[in-house]
């Protein structure tokens, strides 16, 4: 990570934050964290997760003490981010990386870091999914749709990343990361019901509407529907998406292919909302 941080707006050195300014998200995790992609010093759709942290920290108000509404604007967190970048040589205002907004004791926190190492060998060769976390969650657990609260449940399972069903024995996501199936002609997402992160990759490609001529659809996914997929991807802020070419012991070689078509597409939305 590098050493150039804001706090509320303010930028500042790592290694001169204060733990007591921190106690409440530090000690107990209550707080809230959105990370994104950062290309060429331009944050990729700041104000969507903006969005999602503010209705993070409405819908639990009395367990996260906010910050003043301001320091959550989209200008005033695109000037905060400009500020560091152009403060720090090693960063610099063209920048790509990985920007993080975390969200407790009514501060805003703001760090960067670099873009994962094996990011260019995940979109060329895809990552092979095979094995599930069976009832992982329950039917419309409200949690699991909150970015903070929905990352100590899944923290242990990263390094295996499975796929998460709930009781009824449907798929809801992969440990940080939403999930997208081709199935009977269309692209099949769990609804956030399921439950599952309203992740900021999922949202934007479900409003293009259709991927590759493939409709993108909200339903229930059981596990013994992927049996017929015909390929498949998993989707985040950060890494976009990935092909599945492998999908619990079935081959899916047209997963990478519409992996790369979906990446596409976020990276011309992201030039047009910014």
């Amino acid at each position: 990570m590098h050493a150039t941080v804001s706090v509320d707006g303010v930028v500042q050195r790592w290694e001169d934050l204060r733990l007591h300014d921190f106690a409440q998200g530090f000690f107990f995790g209550a707080g809230f964290f959105t990370t994104f992609r950062i290309d060429a010093g331009q944050p990729w759709f700041l104000a969507r997760h903006l969005t999602r942290l503010r209705a993070s920290l409405d819908a639990f108000p009395s367990a996260v003490r906010a910050p003043p509404p301001p320091l959550l604007h989209d200008g005033a967190v695109r000037d905060a981010l400009r500020r560091c970048l152009e403060a720090d040589a090693s960063l610099g205002p063209r920048f790509t990386g990985v920007g993080k907004l975390a969200v407790s004791d009514g501060h805003v926190l703001c760090t960067f870091r670099a873009l994962p190492p094996d990011l260019e060998v995940l979109h060329r060769e895809g990552r092979a999914l095979d094995s599930v976390e069976s009832g992982a969650y329950r039917r419309a657990e409200r949690t699991v749709n909150h970015k903070g609260l929905a990352y100590f449940r899944q923290h242990s399972l990263l390094p295996r990343l499975p796929l998460l069903t709930n009781e009824a024995d449907e798929v809801c996501e992969l440990p940080t990361a939403n999930l997208f199936v081709q199935l009977d002609g269309a692209l099949v997402t769990p609804p956030l019901s399921a439950p599952c992160l309203p992740g900021i990759a999922r949202a934007v490609l479900l409003d293009e509407g259709s991927v590759d001529g493939l409709p993108v659809v909200e339903r229930a996914l059981p596990l013994a529907d992927l049996s017929r997929a015909q390929a498949c991807f998993y989707s985040n802020a950060v890494t976009l998406t990935v092909g599945v070419p492998q999908l619990l012991g079935q081959d899916l070689p047209g997963s990478l292919r519409l992996a790369e078509r979906a990446r596409a597409l976020l990276g011309a939305r992201a030039g047009r909302e910014g």
